[in-house]
């Protein structure tokens, strides 16, 4: 299902960028506050659903770099590293753990577990959606 308006091209290539921003913003404010990983990953597979409406499914799978089921793999394997800290310190599994990376100048990078869990639950949505909107593009052409 690939469109032929130039309304719809020229949207898709201005909207998709700010999307895929919107998408990383709520990934990463949502362990504490609304957002996180889901509606992230919602976010982000409607920006390359745009895309693909705009320019067909194989400019799409190009654009992601990464086959669609391999993002949904990948996804799976980051939701379950994130288990592995609670494990190894004999504690019940999702507990949650936090490190503290120090930076130049003084300031820190905050990094925890639910993040871990969260980058790989944005994966795994973003993976699935994708894969069933590729397949039905690629089945109805």
């Amino acid at each position: 299902m690939k469109s032929n308006t130039l309304i719809l091209h020229t949207a898709a290539l201005f909207i998709m960028p700010l999307q895929l921003m919107f998408s990383v913003f709520l990934l990463l404010r949502g362990h504490d506050e609304p957002g996180g990983g889901f509606i992230g990953g919602l976010v982000a597979a409607s920006a390359f659903v745009l895309y693909a409406f705009a320019f067909g499914s194989e400019p799409t799978r190009r654009i992601l770099r990464v086959a669609p089921r391999d993002l949904l793999a990948a996804g799976l394997l980051f939701a379950i590293a994130s288990t592995i800290p609670a494990f190894l310190a004999g504690q019940p599994m999702l507990t949650a753990h936090w490190w503290e990376l120090p930076l130049p100048g003084g300031s820190y990078l905050k990094l925890s577990t639910p993040l871990i869990f969260d980058i790989g639950v944005y994966a795994a949505v973003l993976g699935t959606i994708m894969t069933f909107v590729i397949n039905l593009m690629e089945s109805d052409e």
